[in-house]
């Protein structure tokens, strides 16, 4: 045992000498923090940096002058390998519903049974690691599972009755209710939080270390919101900037899908089936998601990030979010330059005949390619990035703002253009770059160029979405 401790001792001082060697005295060697590197998120590919040519290489078909093809870079990040899907996006609607039966639960512990914010199972308590005087943020405990089962009881247990309460406050009630255990999509809201960095960047908000405060005239224009009697208040707020927290934003949005779009973008046809079965039937859970405005599409793109960063012991990593328009045709070209498709070549078929994409192809006969409204995701070959549906099936919200002039003043370099418009802006300040075509356009909405747009409050039946996350590192 002694030889042992011994061989160890002399393998431990040796190993400390060589460190101390490795820093030199009085020198500059720097540090050099470890990190885990990222590793492939789970359903994302990969896609390089590189340049290409960016912009449309057909006529348009609504015979509209179009800008001369641009050179641009871009820098690397992942993108989901398919559209994001109707049981990825429930994913989303579940924790939402069960975040709310959590807390109604929480609540119900404090006010209806008395127990202290220690003593609830539902609570958690969070401590500041910073300053131990502070009183502790009392956060919902997600280890403990939810009563689904609960059954009201006039001579039971009055815990069992606040549970079933809390339980079914999620679903329709009374007039409401046409059915048993339909969930009320109408409360599905989701609460986030965001630190505005472009009012920071503004000129004249800058941080004065001299003064160690916000320069005299720093001015913001952040979104703000919150409930009053029930309903949700979306506002803007207007202030002087004099520290940090000045910058962070607060949103609420209903993220249910508009399954009403299924018969309100048609009229005179019998979408009655669509409408009560696409997103809600299992069959459906692997055809791309819609109904979705692109508020509930960056929403879903905070949450995403929010569960990746809640399990802690994965590497560090960007925020997810939607594609800037810039990404999205780089990707969808595939390596390919100056591709029309994302499948390289300039037509719509191959060398059998058969149909590359989900679209309309021809006049009334939307089953020429197989399908009549979207299809299961990765129903066609994938581009050479290893992406699926980048033409076709459903066309895709990007980040960006809609300009017909943005060709003019966007730079060649990561290009973007957004604008995060605000309740009281003018509905033309709302438009949404959307790409890729759906199964409801013809071949020439389906080209890598073409842009179309849609404001982002409204919803279609042919518009999803993908999201994105910015590769860290070399």
């Amino acid at each position: 045992m002694n030889r042992k401790f011994a061989i160890f001792a002399i393998t431990a001082t040796i190993v400390l000498a060589m460190v101390s060697c490795s820093k030199p005295k009085g020198q500059l060697y720097g540090i050099y923090e470890s990190y885990k590197p990222e590793i492939t998120p789970y359903g994302m590919v990969h896609i390089p940096r590189g340049s290409f040519n960016m912009g449309p290489q057909d006529e348009s078909v609504t015979w509209a002058s179009q800008p001369a093809q641009q050179t641009k870079s871009v820098d690397a990040f992942w993108m989901d390998i398919t559209e994001i899907t109707n049981g990825e996006y429930r994913q989303f609607v579940y924790w939402v519903r069960d975040s709310i039966v959590r807390l109604e639960l929480a609540r119900m512990e404090v006010n209806v049974l008395g127990r202290e914010p220690e003593e609830a199972k539902y609570f958690k308590l969070q401590y500041d690691p910073y300053d131990e005087s502070a009183e502790p943020d009392t956060v919902l405990n997600w280890r403990v599972k939810i009563p689904w089962k609960a059954k009201w009881t006039y001579e039971g247990e009055e815990e069992d009755n606040a549970a079933y309460l809390a339980v079914n406050k999620v679903y329709f009630q009374s007039a409401d209710k046409t059915e048993n255990k339909q969930l009320n999509a109408h409360i599905m809201n989701y609460s986030y939080k965001w630190v505005n960095y472009v009012e920071g960047a503004k000129p004249g908000n800058s941080f004065n270390a001299k003064t160690a405060s916000y320069e005299e005239k720093a001015k913001i224009r952040i979104d703000s919101a919150f409930y009053r009697d029930g309903k949700i208040i979306d506002t803007v707020i207007s202030k002087p900037l004099r520290r940090r927290g000045d910058l962070i934003s607060r949103r609420i949005i209903n993220i249910y899908p508009d399954t009403m779009c299924w018969m309100t973008e048609f009229t005179f046809s019998y979408n009655e089936p669509a409408m009560l079965n696409y997103f809600a039937h299992p069959s459906y859970g692997q055809f791309p998601v819609v109904g979705i405005t692109w508020e509930q599409a960056v929403a879903f793109c905070h949450w995403r990030t929010h569960i990746y960063k809640s399990v802690g012991s994965l590497p560090r990593a960007m925020e997810y979010r939607l594609p800037t328009e810039g990404e999205w045709e780089y990707a969808a070209r595939g390596k390919r330059h100056n591709a029309q498709y994302p499948w390289g070549g300039p037509y719509v078929r191959d060398s059998k005949g058969c149909f590359m994409a989900n679209f309309k192809p021809m006049r009334g006969n939307y089953t020429e390619d197989g399908y009549l409204i979207p299809a299961q995701v990765g129903s066609f070959d994938p581009n050479d990035y290893g992406l699926y549906d980048m033409a076709g099936n459903v066309s895709e919200w990007t980040a960006d703002t809609y300009d017909p002039s943005l060709h003019t003043f966007r730079l060649d370099m990561n290009p973007s253009y957004q604008y995060d418009a605000k309740d009281d802006d003018p509905k033309i300040m709302k438009k949404k770059v959307i790409k890729g075509g759906s199964w409801k356009d013809v071949g020439a909405y389906l080209q890598c160029g073409v842009r179309d747009f849609e404001y982002q409050t409204k919803c279609r039946p042919s518009l999803g979405f993908r999201c994105v996350r910015s590769f860290i590192g070399d």
